[in-house]
């Protein structure tokens, strides 16, 4: 045997992956032998293989796919394959952080369901809300469609030929929630179906047609918390103390390519597809899991959700002002609509905008 060649054993030593993992990733053509014996089959690996072997190795203890290494495996150079392995992380931490809220909800509801809390069970909080959606100065017509109730917060932005009907078909869809008694431990089942009921009513509304959809963020209100469920690029803040508190994550491809640092924030706000949507509700395709998460509130809280045709135009430092100076929430929305348009107005633009006060006896 050649002294730059190893057996197979002794290859799978060197490289730290099993001879069965070889010979899986030579039927898969991943990682080819240099030679197979062609009287008993046995093979064998050049010594300039291993630093490929190893690499292998380490992506399979990250846990990538083998369709992601075959990938990585046929680029040309160094950093085109970091670029590669740093975009399958930032799926992975997308993918994860979903999960993590998810069980953060399940660990919230489930811990306030058997809390005792004097100060709050002594104290009745609800909501004083207003709405408002416009077509802003450019667009012929407007796609949004905004609610606020007593119990219900909702903002959709609708897109495509059929997005004024698809957006309201989804907060229409939603509208039972305002006046349905939130069971005993079951708010994350029930705007799971709710979400479900949305997209059934966006898809029957969009005509079946990929082209046009909307997105939804909207918050349920349960006595002494809210539940938000989110899909799209439209969001949701938190004013708490003065601070203001962005809560939602953008489900679009110009925010992946900032978590995986393909992008800067600042190059994100002028990038001409920093509108397309990875996630929303579509007239066809399968139904999207949508962010839930839950919120305990707090008397003085005030609460935004807004389109893209908001946040997308004016500042967050100056939505943060005018969030924090109005007194009222109609002087909020009223005020955030009039910056939206006195920048252009280039989309509609819709606003809710919720306090959390302590219920008058």
């Amino acid at each position: 045997m050649r002294e730059d060649m190893l057996t197979i054993g002794a290859f799978a030593r060197a490289c730290r992956l099993s001879p069965k993992a070889l010979r899986l990733y030579d039927e898969l053509d991943l990682l080819r032998p240099a030679r197979v014996d062609p009287d008993t089959g046995y093979r064998y690996y050049a010594v300039a293989q291993l630093e490929q072997a190893r690499l292998v190795a380490w992506l399979r203890r990250l846990g990538m796919p083998l369709a992601g290494i075959r990938r990585i495996r046929a680029v040309d150079d160094p950093a085109s394959a970091a670029r590669e392995i740093r975009a399958y992380w930032a799926r992975v931490e997308a993918e994860t952080a979903a999960r993590r809220d998810l069980a953060s909800f399940l660990v919230d509801h489930l811990a306030a369901e058997s809390r005792e809390d004097p100060v709050m069970n002594a104290t009745t909080l609800e909501l004083r809300y207003c709405a408002h959606s416009d077509t802003g100065r450019v667009r012929p017509a407007n796609q949004d469609a905004a609610y606020a109730g007593t119990r219900l917060l909702a903002v959709a932005d609708g897109f495509g030929p059929a997005g004024a009907p698809a957006s309201s078909a989804a907060v229409e869809a939603l509208r039972f929630l305002d006046t349905e008694e939130v069971p005993a431990g079951g708010v994350l089942n029930l705007l799971e179906d709710a979400v479900q009921g949305a997209a059934d009513a966006v898809r029957d509304a969009a005509g079946g047609t990929a082209e046009a959809g909307t997105t939804l963020t909207a918050m349920l209100w349960t006595g002494s918390r809210l539940a938000l469920v989110h899909i799209g690029d439209s969001r949701a803040y938190l004013l708490r103390d003065g601070e203001l508190f962005r809560i939602t994550h953008d489900h679009t491809m110009v925010q992946s390519m900032v978590d995986e640092g393909r992008l800067t924030p600042e190059e994100a706000a002028a990038h001409p597809q920093r509108a397309l949507l990875l996630k929303a509700l579509i007239g066809d395709g399968p139904h999207p899991h949508p962010d839930l998460r839950l919120h305990e509130a707090l008397p003085g809280d005030r609460y935004l959700l807004c389109s893209d045709g908001l946040s997308s135009v004016v500042p967050q430092d100056r939505v943060h002002e005018l969030l924090a100076a109005a007194p009222v929430p109609d002087r909020a929305v009223t005020a955030l609509v009039d910056a939206a348009n006195a920048a252009g107005g280039p989309d509609n633009v819709s606003c809710v905008v919720a306090d959390v006060v302590e219920a008058v006896a």
